[in-house]
C-alpha cells in the first residue's frame, strides 16, 4: 500500500559554508535582493551587524536595520513587520542566534520575502529549518510554526561562528544529539524509507558528537571544531527536513518548553535545557517504559555532558529554589494536550514528569 502524500521542506535553496562565507555571499545576496532588512538582537553582535550592513552598502544594496527586544514573539514581529513595509524591504537577513533566526524566517514567511540566515553561533540548527518557535515577551514558549520553505540562502561563516562563546557550541551539541534520542522514538516503526534514513543519520550524528565534542570545544581552530559546528548548525537541520513530521521532537524538547515557563530558567540556553530534557526522557523510558537500554544511555551521557559543562539537574538550571507549584506548572505545560512528549509509547502525566525531573541525575556514578 502506498504511503499518503508527504511534503518536506528539506533544505535551504543554497548554503555557503566555511571561512569567509559571508564575504563570498555578499554578491549572492545582491542577486536576491536590493533593500534587505538586517534583523538582530544581542548587544554582543551589534558591532558585527554594523560591519555586515556596511559590506552590503558597499556592494550597492540599501540595507535597513531592526532589533528584537525579546525572543521571537508577536510583539516584536508586529513591530518589525511595520518597519519592513515602511522601508519597502524585499528580504530579511537574520543575523544571530536561534531566536533571531526564527523571527527572521517567520517574518519573511508572513511577508513573502526572500529569507537569508546568518548564524553567529552553532547553538541550534535554526538557520536551516522551515520551523520557527514563538515565545511570549517574557520568554515562555508558546508554539512552533511550520513554514512554507527553508531559507533561500544560509551563510554559515566559520569565522563568524568561531567568535561565539564555547558555551554556545556545547549547547548546540546537546540540541543536535537530541535528534537521535527523539527521532528514534517519534519515528516509531515507520516503514517510510526517508524516515528510516533520517533516523540513521541522527544516530551517526550522535556518534560523531560523542567522539569529537570535547576536542571541538578544546580547540576551535581544529578540524574537529569545523565538523562539530557544522553538525550542530547544518546536519541536524537536514535530518529534520528529510524525516519530516515523523522525525522531530519528543520529550527532550517538551521538557525545554515546560522549563521556559519558569523565569528562573531563562538564563540558560535552548540546548542546555534540551540536553537536560534528553536525560529526563531517558529516565522516563527507563522507569515508565521499562527500557533498561535507556537507563544505560542516560548513564553514558551524564559524564560527557558534565565534561561539556552542560547542566544536569534542576539546581544547575537555576531552578533549585523553585517551589513545587512552579515545577508542577512546568510539568503541566510539558504534558498538555498535543505536546510532543506524548510521542512516547506510554502515557506520561505531570507527576511522572516531575519525578523524572528531580531524579534524572541519580545513579550518575553507576557503570554504563
Amino acid at each position: 500500500m502506498s504511503n499518503p502524500l508527504s511534503q518536506h521542506a528539506i533544505a535551504p535553496a543554497e548554503v555557503l559554508r566555511g571561512p569567509g562565507a559571508w564575504t563570498q555571499g555578499v554578491a549572492r545576496i545582491a542577486q536576491l535582493c536590493g533593500r534587505p532588512l538586517l534583523l538582530g538582537r544581542s548587544d554582543a553582535t551589534a558591532g558585527l551587524r554594523q560591519q555586515l550592513s556596511a559590506d552590503l552598502a558597499a556592494a550597492g544594496l540599501a540595507p535597513r536595520s531592526a532589533e528584537l527586544r525579546h525572543d521571537c514573539c508577536e510583539d516584536d514581529l508586529s513591530r518589525v513587520a511595520i518597519a519592513l513595509q515602511d522601508g519597502a524591504c524585499d528580504a530579511v537577513i537574520a543575523i544571530g542566534g536561534g531566536k533571531v533566526l526564527d523571527a527572521g524566517k517567520l517574518l519573511a514567511h508572513r511577508q513573502e520575502l526572500v529569507c537569508i540566515t546568518v548564524p553567529t553561533s552553532a547553538a541550534t540548527c535554526a538557520g536551516w529549518t522551515a520551523l520557527a518557535n514563538v515565545y511570549t515577551p517574557a520568554g515562555a514558549f508558546l508554539s512552533d510554526v511550520a513554514l512554507a520553505r527553508c531559507p533561500d540562502l544560509l551563510i554559515f561563516d566559520h569565522t563568524l561562528v568561531r567568535q561565539a562563546p564555547p558555551r554556545t557550541l556545547a549547547s548546540g551539541i546537546a540540541d543536535a544529539m537530541a535528534k537521535w534520542y527523539e527521532a528514534s522514538v517519534s519515528s516509531g516503526a515507520s516503514g517510510d524509507g526517508l524516515v528510516q534514513q533520517a533516523v540513521q543519520m541522527a544516530r551517526v550524528l550522535r556518534d560523531q558528537l560523542m567522539l569529537e565534542a570535547e576536542a571541538a570545544l578544546h580547540d576551535p581552530t581544529s578540524a574537529a571544531w569545523e565538523r562539530v559546528a557544522e553538525a550542530c548548525g547544518l546536519s541536524a537541520g537536514l535530518i529534520g527536513g528529510i524525516g519530516g513530521a515523523r522525525c522531530r521532537t519528543v520529550a527532550a524538547h517538551a521538557v525545554h518548553n515546560g522549563l521556559t515557563q519558569l523565569e528562573a530558567s531563562h538564563g540558560h540556553l535552548h540546548g542546555e535545557k534540551v540536553g537536560f530534557g534528553i536525560l529526563v526522557q531517558l529516565r522516563l523510558e527507563e522507569v515508565l517504559g521499562g527500557n533498561q537500554l535507556a537507563g544505560q544511555a542516560r548513564r553514558q551521557l551524564l559524564p560527557l555532558f558534565r565534561r561539556l559543562g552542560l547542566p544536569l539537574s534542576l539546581d544547575e538550571l537555576g531552578l533549585g529554589q523553585a517551589g513545587l507549584h512552579e515545577l508542577q506548572l512546568a510539568c503541566s505545560f510539558a504534558c498538555r494536550d498535543g505536546s510532543d512528549l506524548h510521542h512516547l509509547p506510554f502515557p506520561v502525566g505531570p507527576n511522572d514528569l516531575l519525578a523524572a525531573l528531580v531524579s534524572t541525575c541519580s545513579s550518575e556514578r553507576q557503570p554504563a
